[in-house]
């Protein structure tokens, strides 16, 4: 898929999109940014159901902005909260979900769910009522929806929100093991899930781009650049005065400053870098 050049303002005002431009191939892709940024504007022109300004995007050599039937037949959507029918149990759900996707074939739907919910390990609570289900288990069973019909493209939204670490994950395993034949577009706030799962991903702000390109060598970019130590709350805004401080947070109680320096700073520790570290290194700069 490439998108080029997407430009989106709303009614309002808001430059939704500003000139964004991307390459993504078959794999996890991650979609960081704030709230805001525009990840839930681009998902939506992908998909077709919105329309930009200007610019084009591609999929397979065709134009999907001007076809956009194009792309949601190959489509699958999981998003961050999966809503489902009390009192109905996952094979009927699925299977009604399959109706509506237009899987008409009746062996072929039915082999296609059995299938399904073997690799998404719930073929034993096949017959369980969904509502029923552990956060875990819905969103597995969410998976098995969007991967109704065999789709090239798959969007999930916030997958792992509210999860416990446990489900979290099983989940980011099965997500890796679908991934290998078809694109996964990962939006989150979690830059962990993104530098586990993703082998490319974007950062936008303000529907800018920030950032494109490989988690590992973002990370790699930073190597022995982030120095860390213990300081006083009210020592913060003197540090951020006469360091770049990229970030802050409690460990233990107590409040730690992670700052930039590609020189040594003998106050600090030299901590390894973090993509988390990257993410709010470009959000910072791009307010400068």
């Amino acid at each position: 898929m490439i998108v080029n050049d997407l430009h989106k303002k709303y009614s309002n005002g808001v430059q939704a999109l500003n000139n964004i431009s991307l390459k993504i191939t078959n794999g996890m892709f991650g979609l960081l940014g704030p709230n805001g940024a525009g990840k839930s504007t681009l998902m939506k022109t992908i998909v077709g159901l919105q329309s930009p300004d200007q610019g084009e995007i591609s999929f397979n050599n065709v134009n999907v902005c001007s076809n956009p039937e194009f792309i949601r037949k190959r489509l699958g959507f999981l998003p961050q909260d999966f809503g489902v029918y009390p009192r109905i149990s996952a094979y009927d759900l699925l299977n009604h979900i399959a109706i509506l996707k237009g899987v008409s074939n009746k062996k072929e739907r039915r082999d296609q769910l059995l299938s399904l919910l073997q690799r998404v390990n719930l073929y034993a609570q096949r017959n369980k009522e969904v509502h029923h289900f552990s956060g875990g288990m819905r969103q597995r069973f969410g998976v098995a929806q969007a991967l109704l019909g065999n789709p090239d493209i798959i969007i999930v939204d916030e997958p792992t929100a509210g999860l416990d670490p446990e489900e979290r994950y099983r989940f980011a395993e099965l997500l890796s093991e679908i991934s290998s034949d078809r694109i996964i577009i990962l939006s989150t706030h979690l830059v962990e899930d993104v530098y586990k799962l993703c082998s490319n991903m974007a950062i936008i702000k303000t529907g800018k781009l920030l950032a494109h390109g490989s988690p590992k060598s973002f990370v790699e970019q930073l190597s022995n650049k982030i120095w860390s130590r213990q300081i006083e709350k009210t020592e913060l805004e003197h540090f951020k005065s006469n360091y770049e401080v990229i970030s802050s947070h409690y460990i233990g109680g107590k409040l730690n400053v992670k700052i930039y320096s590609e020189n040594s700073q003998p106050a600090f520790d030299q901590v390894d870098p973090t993509l988390e570290d990257f993410y709010f290194k470009t959000l910072k700069n791009s307010d400068l």
